[in-house]
């Protein structure tokens, strides 16, 4: 009864997400405030009752209910319980009701957080996102209910867990994930009730900025976690990049950083308008894309969930949908947008549409090399394969004008600028940025190719542009308190932007240019050598879990002689799925890492080890982390909390 009591929460909930499309639609649109006013009650009830369902979802897993097919598919008694929640969101019928908790939420805060938005537009908003609540309830409760049950036969014990999702990061990283990637819809809802208003001035640009920023943060967050979790999972020392599903979430994020800046150029000085929503509606229509690729079955991949083609054409079809009525309409009224700002080419206005241009070409070649193979495969063309080296020799080429723009633009002021005295304080900051280079790539390894000069030379130049700028700024006052107070939290938001730009750019290159692995056989006793550490095997022991067993290499590691650390990589057999995992041992440090994998047991006592020294590859989340914090900082800004004014109101009644 109580699995059907969940799935009654979801029926309540698309009820009220459909008043909620229809009322405050039809109400902006015929000037009815009664009806504008319901939707903020419309948006908090569909939430609680999403809310309810997932509880209700959380409940049968933790009871261990297999009667219930999702359980039974995701989940085994012997799982630990907080595996158990996070199996509630391991499997496609929960993924996707997670997306719905975070639809709901994500609806019902703007519902309760844009009081001092006109009704019209805040009536518009809620509107479209009730329509983006609609597509995905009836996707859920026709296609991927994970409410439906297996009687009158069912398994006394569950299938358990994928183990590659019995992980720490796995815990935090999909509900991260989904809330960027939903987030982006408030964006989007912002976009076309400007477009239905007609009324695309700086105001829908200054609403918009806050949750965008935020939304932005979160799909930092979640890319990063998930970057970190596939180094630390999957037992081989590297880091999943550019698999295509990965490459769904990167998408988005690249387009979701040129809206920022094309929403701060639009609320500051009423320019890029026609831009900034086509960029709104891309950012969100990759979400979108995201979601079918994951979804539909179309590509291979270990965080891939369905190969139900149906849910996939449902998807296709629904993003058809939301992103052909979203051209049809920008199409409909994009000439009637005009920018009010008038600026010339040397100005901080053009620096940051070139940084657009930059983000939207590096978002069309993750695209293409994502799509293309698949498009290829499915025309009956045959099979090709578009790999690593294709994206980062295209990503090699566009990094260099875009790390230089990141250092130019925060010192370009609005309209116009005189290049000569810039043009001496960039020579001043380049020769700094060489010297320091050479001195710290020099001084820490014996050989340095060009590239990685070139791209280490990219970070600096990013740390040393970021602070002369911010140097400036804060010396124009007499006294330091009075400079800080002056820089606001936008400004700040850049900064560590753009500095944790600066951590990932220096992270990949030094890893990628400087991470030596080798691979050895050892029987107790042995020792083996790798850069300046040595590691000795002390052996293996037997290791038994809640839900596994299997055994755990025990390696010493020292350092002239001294004991560095003890590292103990593992080898689980699952007991349920019989399923073997590598679990690596890594001892993380600021300028290194020394990562440890065990491999298969050899003849006489032998074990082949895998042993890896990654210099700085720890820079990368340093840096993954600064730029999701900027885009929670903005969350104190006032100036997105203020009243709403009398010409407001007076809008909202008209």
């Amino acid at each position: 009864m109580i699995p059907e009591i969940g799935y009654f929460a979801l029926v309540l909930a698309m009820a009220l997400s459909l008043l909620l499309c229809i009322f405050p639609l039809w109400g902006a649109h015929t000037g009815n405030l009664r009806l504008m006013r319901a939707a903020p009650s419309l948006a908090v009830g569909q939430c609680v009752f999403v809310l309810f369902s997932f509880a209700i979802l959380i409940y049968i897993t933790l009871a261990d209910d297999f009667t219930v097919a999702y359980v039974a598919h995701h989940s085994s008694s012997t799982l630990p319980w907080y595996y158990k929640v996070t199996s509630t969101w391991g499997g496609h019928e929960g993924a996707i009701l997670l997306w719905l908790v975070m639809q709901s939420s994500w609806t019902a805060l703007v519902a309760l957080m844009s009081k001092s938005i006109p009704w019209v537009l805040r009536a518009r908003v809620l509107g479209v996102l009730g329509f983006l609540g609609v597509g995905f309830m009836l996707y859920t409760l026709w296609m991927s209910s994970p409410f439906e049950r297996l009687l009158p036969y069912y398994p006394v014990e569950g299938r358990d867990l994928n183990p590659l999702l019995q992980d720490p990061g796995m815990i935090i990283h999909p509900p991260l994930l989904y809330m960027g990637y939903v987030g982006l819809s408030v964006s989007f809802s912002f976009a076309i009730a400007a477009l239905l208003t007609g009324k695309l001035d700086n105001t829908w640009a200054k609403w918009s900025r806050p949750w965008t920023m935020v939304a932005w943060g979160f799909l930092t967050l979640g890319i990063t976690i998930g970057s970190w979790w596939a180094y630390s999972e999957l037992g081989w020392g590297g880091w999943w990049f550019w698999d295509p599903v990965e490459n769904a979430s990167l998408m988005p994020w690249l387009v979701a950083t040129a809206l920022l800046h094309s929403l701060a150029v639009t609320e500051k000085r009423g320019v890029f308008k026609s831009w900034t929503v086509l960029l709104a509606i891309t950012a969100f229509s990759l979400c979108l894309l995201g979601t079918f690729i994951v979804r539909s079955g179309i590509i291979v991949s270990v965080h891939a969930f369905a190969t139900d083609p149906d849910r996939g054409l449902y998807i296709l079809l629904f993003l058809a949908v939301v992103v052909g009525g979203s051209l049809a309409l920008y199409a409909a009224r994009v000439s009637q947008v005009r920018s009010e700002g008038r600026y010339q080419f040397f100005s901080r206005e053009v620096a940051l549409w070139v940084n657009n241009i930059f983000l939207v070409v590096a978002t069309l070649v993750v695209f293409l090399g994502t799509l293309l193979p698949m498009i290829h495969k499915e025309l009956g063309l045959g099979s090709i394969s578009i790999g690593v080296p294709f994206f980062n020799q295209m990503f090699s080429i566009l990094i260099v004008p875009f790390a230089l723009l990141l250092g130019i633009a925060p010192m370009l002021r609005w309209k116009q600028n005189k290049l000569p005295p810039l043009a001496k304080k960039w020579l001043v900051i380049l020769m700094a940025t060489i010297t320091i280079t050479a001195a710290w790539l020099f001084g820490s390894f014996e050989t340095v190719a060009p590239l990685t000069f070139v791209a280490s030379a990219l970070a600096v130049w990013i740390m040393l542009s970021t602070a002369v700028d911010f140097a400036q700024k804060v010396s124009t006052q007499q006294r330091l308190s009075e400079g800080l107070k002056r820089l606001g939290l936008s400004y700040w938001a850049m900064v560590l932007g753009h500095v944790g730009i600066a951590f990932v750019i220096a992270g990949v290159t030094i890893t990628s240019a400087y991470s030596v692995e080798r691979s050895v056989r050892m029987q107790p006793g042995d020792t083996a050598s790798l850069n300046e550490y040595e590691y000795r095997f002390e052996g293996v022991k037997e290791i038994v879990g809640p839900n596994y067993t299997g055994h755990a290499g025990v390696v010493t590691v020292l350092k002239n002689n001294e004991k560095v650390t003890e590292l103990h990589a593992e080898k689980r057999l699952y007991n349920i799925g019989m399923q073997f995992m590598t679990e690596a041992a890594v001892d993380d440090g600021f300028f290194r890492d020394l990562y440890l994998a065990l491999g298969e047991q050899l003849g006489g006592g032998a074990w082949s080890l895998r042993i890896y020294h990654k210099p700085y590859v720890r820079w990368m989340w340093l840096g993954g982390l600064l730029i999701a914090f900027a885009g929670f900082i903005v969350l104190a800004d006032k100036r997105y909390r203020k009243s709403p004014s009398k010409g407001n109101q007076q809008e909202a009644t008209s």
